[in-house]
């Protein structure tokens, strides 16, 4: 039997938010935009959804837009933000970091090569955290807007949102956090931020589903026109099923959050403890006290992680070396790297990522060690 350790990469669809999307899917499928009952009733749908939503992430309905999924909520929001602000003051400069999602640092470079921005990477320690006090140092006059991942994704380390917030404040720019890893394990309400991207399919929500919420104060500059659709902000044709999914699961995800992070925390934990203990050449990566309660990330120096992950698949454990997104790469992770890891070590990453079902942490731990051992060394 399998065991699924890769739902940092995304997870499967709960029976409830199946259950809540099958008549959008079937009997209830009208265009939102249509106006006769059939096209209200759907209209009805996503309103109900936007509004819960919107409860939460503690944002006001109006502030809710529904994308394809985290990567389009990343894009919309970078350039989105910035392009209006440029527009509308001249503002051409970004802060992010060197350890976001790639479709944060795409979106920064694709702003620095066709409007001209320049873009402040913030440094991070050799546990992936962003000083707050950093935000506020790079901070200037025509600083468009300042994005950073709420928790990272290959390594799990969670930022300080509340301190990243207030620095942002006190500077007068807009912080942009992704929380496409963060939802369901940390709390969305109350984080400071402007704007927060969430991806349906890492909370039991189908692939294609997923949420930009901007305060309605920011101005933002859509990135699809056609319709007018989502306020102006996201123009197409609804998915009213994919809006029912994800307002369901993260409901649901809310719901079940403190305990859930806790259960999990402590499978997670005594995974680390073992594996430590039973390799000595495991180094954990990520901050080891502010990390995401489901993200056990590691390097094992001498190995290939490849290999490892091989011989992880064939012991029945499934997960991966980092981001889904950058699988196949020969390229060490640019957060490691970024996190004073040397490259040939950074290429020795395995990431193991537990969800909402039950864990064996012994066998797992166990399963790592002979995975290790299996490996040879890399011989240059």
């Amino acid at each position: 039997m399998t065991v699924y350790l890769d739902n940092a990469a995304t997870t499967p669809v709960r029976p409830e938010v199946l259950a809540a999307m099958l008549p959008y899917l079937t009997s209830e499928f009208g265009n939102p935009s249509s106006h006769h009952e059939v096209g209200e009733a759907a209209a009805r749908a996503v309103d109900d959804a936007r509004r819960r939503v919107a409860a939460a992430l503690g944002m006001r309905v109006g502030d809710v837009i529904f994308t394809s999924g985290g990567t389009e909520a990343n894009n919309l929001a970078v350039k989105g933000i910035a392009v209006a602000a440029m527009v509308a003051r001249g503002a051409r400069h970004l802060i992010t970091t060197p350890i976001e999602h790639e479709s944060v640092l795409a979106s920064a470079d694709h702003l620095r090569r066709v409007h001209g921005f320049e873009v402040t990477l913030l440094p991070v320690d050799g546990r992936g955290r962003v000083d707050p006090a950093e935000l506020a140092a790079a901070a200037r006059a025509d600083t468009a807007l300042a994005s950073v991942g709420y928790a990272n994704n290959e390594v799990g380390t969670v930022q300080d949102a509340a301190g990243l917030a207030a620095a942002a404040a006190a500077a007068g720019i807009p912080l942009h956090l992704d929380a496409v890893q963060a939802a369901g394990w940390l709390p969305l309400s109350g984080t400071g931020a402007d704007a927060i991207s969430i991806a349906g399919h890492k909370l039991g929500a189908p692939k294609g589903t997923g949420v930009l919420a901007v305060r309605g104060r920011i101005p933002l500059e859509p990135l699809l026109h056609g319709g007018g659709q989502e306020r102006g902000r996201r123009s197409g044709t609804e998915n009213v099923a994919g809006a029912v999914a994800v307002a369901t699961a993260l409901e649901l995800a809310e719901a079940e959050r403190s305990a859930e992070s806790a259960r999990v925390a402590a499978v997670r934990d005594e995974v680390v403890a073992r594996v430590l203990t039973a390799v000595p050449a495991a180094r954990l990566t990520g901050d080891p006290v502010h990390r995401l309660p489901g993200t056990a990330s590691f390097t094992f120096a001498g190995t290939s992680g490849e290999a490892v992950l091989l011989e992880l698949e064939r012991r029945g454990i499934t997960s991966s070396s980092g981001s889904a997104c950058a699988a196949g790469s020969d390229e060490p992770s640019h957060v490691l790297v970024a996190m004073g890891v040397p490259a040939d070590v950074a290429r020795t990453a395995v990431r193991l990522t537990f969800g909402h079902g039950p864990v064996d942490a012994a066998a797992v731990a166990t399963a790592v060690a002979a995975a290790v051992s299996a490996v040879h060394p890399v011989r240059g």
